[in-house]
């Protein structure tokens, strides 16, 4: 797609939600500069906001001393790291004390959780379903580093979310998913409450045309429950002691068919695809997948001699990068869009804690909209300027937040690129198409350091975690 740039926008700090509901055209013809001044207000105003209804960053400011914030840097102290959303003592996870679980989360939205109904609830699915229900939308990690992560986003947040996945499609493909329905594929889970299928079934089946539109894998959804217990199960059942967890015989057999699709996904993928090639030859699709599922389905359907026909205007819309896949070709890109007969590939770079999506310009860059004040660390956790090219620690304030505080410090590495120069043409600060996972660095170290005082942050973890 070419990128085309209009106006500036206008940036009001009461309602940074809101700036992204004039498109990404008028807030990719500013620089960072120039929305500096707005961003630094509406920072001031959500901590005012914040500060206090989350108990969590009121513990943290008054153990760090901010009382207010007159500039970026006197936020630092404040960002949260990876282990906030997950700072709950594992025990409550394996015993089912949703109460303690539902009281520990209380402590980092502002809706008062303590007013939810949390009879009959034994099972981590059916507290986030009940979640929902009270105006939450709870996602949570994937769970491999042993424990899931619980990220208390809710429907307040929901258009602004919505409306930057859509924008992110729009910039990177010209597909409008409010007036443009396409018939979406992902090789997948239906759902779940994992975060990635969940904002996958709250935003493609709209985009879709409604949830007949909207074609995955597996019908199933992923159970918390399972992911929550299991590097537990793992273990246990490495040691011969499985029968002796006292689980649920459900979650066991859930678990025994999750191995078992895992065991065949590659072959349950290939045979999914050659149908849908049959099935929608001659139109318009939306295909979704990592690049490593594109590739190999390709790769297969060359050898079986099998190679779809879908009808002009069909695009790719993916992320994730390669996924451990060490064998793709040099040119992939190119590659899938001869196999699939497409001409267009949407990405974008995002994470579970950050709702806008940075989407990738022409050039291969990934340009950082304005709702998001980013910022990078060293390995020290000194500050890098905010000029020229700098690879550090990726953090962020993220000024769509407006029931959690969202200021966070993550676990990647990358380049950001501050002056205005992507051939593209967009004034945004990008991102450089490398992007690396601390934890998947050699020696795998993700330890953080924080902005704020050792001393400080650990009282204010040991308060979080409390239950």
């Amino acid at each position: 797609m070419t990128e085309t740039l209009a106006r500036p926008a206008s940036l009001d700090p009461q309602t940074p939600w809101t700036w992204i509901d004039q498109g990404f055209e008028p807030l990719f013809a500013m620089s960072w500069r120039d929305c500096e001044e707005a961003q630094l207000a509406a920072l001031k105003l959500q901590f005012a906001k914040l500060n206090g209804p989350v108990a969590a960053l009121e513990k943290l400011a008054k153990r760090e001393g901010v009382v207010a914030i007159d500039s970026v840097e006197d936020a630092l102290p404040l960002l949260f790291d990876h282990r906030i959303y997950k700072s709950y003592p594992l025990a409550i996870i394996e015993k089912r004390e949703i109460g303690k679980l539902n009281g520990w989360l209380d402590r980092l939205t502002t809706h008062d959780l303590s007013k939810m109904d949390l009879s009959g609830l034994s099972m981590i699915d059916d507290w986030l379903d009940r979640l929902d229900e009270f105006g939450m939308l709870v996602g949570t990690s994937s769970g491999t580093t042993g424990k899931l992560s619980f990220v208390p986003r809710s429907k307040v947040e929901f258009p602004s979310w919505q409306h930057s996945y859509y924008e992110a499609q729009r910039a990177t493909t010209g597909v409008d998913a409010y007036t443009d329905h396409v018939d979406t594929f992902f090789p997948g889970y239906r759902g779940g409450h994992q975060m990635m299928l969940k904002m996958l079934g709250l935003f493609n089946i709209p985009a879709a045309g409604g949830p007949e539109h909207y074609h995955t894998l597996y019908q199933t959804h992923i159970s918390a429950d399972l992911m929550s217990l299991a590097a537990r199960m793992q273990t246990a059942e490495d040691r011969g002691e499985l029968d002796q967890l006292g689980l649920d015989p459900a979650l066991i057999s859930a678990r025994a068919q999750l191995i078992a699709q895992g065991k065949r996904r590659e072959q349950d993928i290939e045979a999914w695809f050659f149908k849908l090639f049959e099935e929608y030859r001659g139109k318009r699709v939306k295909l979704g997948g990592t690049f490593a599922d594109l590739i190999r389905t390709a790769r297969s359907g060359i050898d079986k001699g099998l190679k779809p026909e879908f009808a002009p205007g069909s695009f790719v819309m993916t992320g994730g990068g390669m996924k451990g896949f060490k064998d793709a070709p040099d040119d992939w890109e190119g590659y899938i869009k001869d196999y699939f007969g497409i001409d267009t590939i949407g990405m974008f770079y995002g994470m579970s804690e950050v709702m806008s999506m940075s989407p990738r310009c022409s050039a291969g860059n990934f340009h950082i909209l304005p709702v998001t004040i980013p910022l990078l660390f060293d390995r020290d956790m000194k500050l890098l300027p905010r000029e020229g090219a700098q690879t550090g620690r990726y953090a962020f304030f993220d000024l769509m937040a407006q029931t959690y505080w969202g200021g966070f410090i993550s676990g990647d590495e990358i380049t950001i690129h501050w002056e205005e120069d992507c051939p593209c043409g967009w004034k945004q600060a990008y991102v450089g198409p490398v992007i690396t996972r601390y934890a998947e660095m050699e020696g795998g170290d993700d330890k953080i350091t924080c902005a704020g005082t050792a001393q400080a942050y650990n009282e204010f973890m040991d308060f979080v975690s409390q239950v």
